[in-house]
């Protein structure tokens, strides 16, 4: 199982901020939000991660994460999207990197606060997607689930009238056909790959399975959001149930930069 962190993007629900910053190297409380999915794949026992990151914002990526896992058996590698084209282009980035394996997906400003080791680590084969009840299901894609035996019926991209209000986050598990279905999927009327449609296309072979989930989770992409994620974290203290190792870098990484800083002084 391979992880990808999908970190490009143009962040325009976050100008003015994403005018000088990266929107998944914004602070969420005390650390840049991509620590978070970061910590969503290694806690899952994930290794190697592909970082898919714009042109712009290449260096800073390469500044903070280029070298701090070196040591704790963490490989990370970067891809740059030149242009995003939707969600499931990142199969199609990383086609050499997941060489026909299994692998997560999970979308660079998507925080949650459950633990999706289980999940990650009992899957097989086909697609494995998670469902959570949202109070706004017009901003998602959305599973209709049949009532007496939870079945799935349908997934449908941001409807006006959602027959649920259960929402799919930003965390996608594919086995190796992943790349091969991308592939296959068809620009839609705002000239993007909808991963609606990669979903559809392993829920028509009755190779998809959905799971709820109850933690707290946000689509930090709006001021809004990513507000409320800086308090939840620090009122939760995600922090302490980060694991060891995504801890123990950043504590060395901050220690070599005031290491450094005093020698500049």
């Amino acid at each position: 199982m391979k992880g990808i962190i999908l970190a490009g993007g143009t962040g325009t629900r976050l100008l003015p901020l994403t005018s000088v910053l990266s929107k998944q190297l914004l602070p969420v409380y005390d650390r840049p939000m991509i620590f978070y999915p970061l910590n969503t794949l290694i806690q899952a026992g994930i290794r190697d991660i592909l970082i898919i990151i714009s042109p712009d914002y290449s260096g800073n990526y390469l500044n903070l994460l280029g070298s701090m896992f070196h040591g704790h058996g963490v490989n990370i590698s970067f891809v740059v999207q030149k242009r995003p084209s939707g969600l499931p282009e990142a199969f199609i980035l990383g086609e050499d990197f997941l060489d026909g394996g299994s692998s997560t997906l999970i979308l660079g400003d998507n925080i949650f606060e459950d633990d999706f080791s289980e999940a990650i680590g009992s899957f097989v084969s086909g697609g494995r997607v998670f469902a959570k009840e949202v109070p706004d299901p017009e901003r998602y894609g959305v599973v209709e689930f049949d009532e007496a035996t939870g079945k799935v019926l349908s997934i449908e991209e941001k409807p006006s009238q959602p027959k649920s209000n259960f929402a799919i986050p930003g965390i996608y598990i594919y086995d190796g056909k992943a790349t091969e279905r991308a592939k296959a999927v068809k620009p839609s009327e705002r000239g993007e790959l909808e991963i609606v449609d990669m979903h559809r296309a392993y829920l028509e072979r009755g190779e998809l399975d959905v799971r709820t989930i109850t933690g707290e989770y946000f689509d930090a992409g709006t001021h809004d959001s990513l507000l409320k994620a800086s308090v939840c974290v620090k009122e939760k203290d995600f922090r302490s149930r980060f694991h060891p190792i995504v801890n123990e870098a950043i504590a060395e990484f901050n220690a070599e930069s005031k290491r450094l800083l005093s020698l500049q002084k």
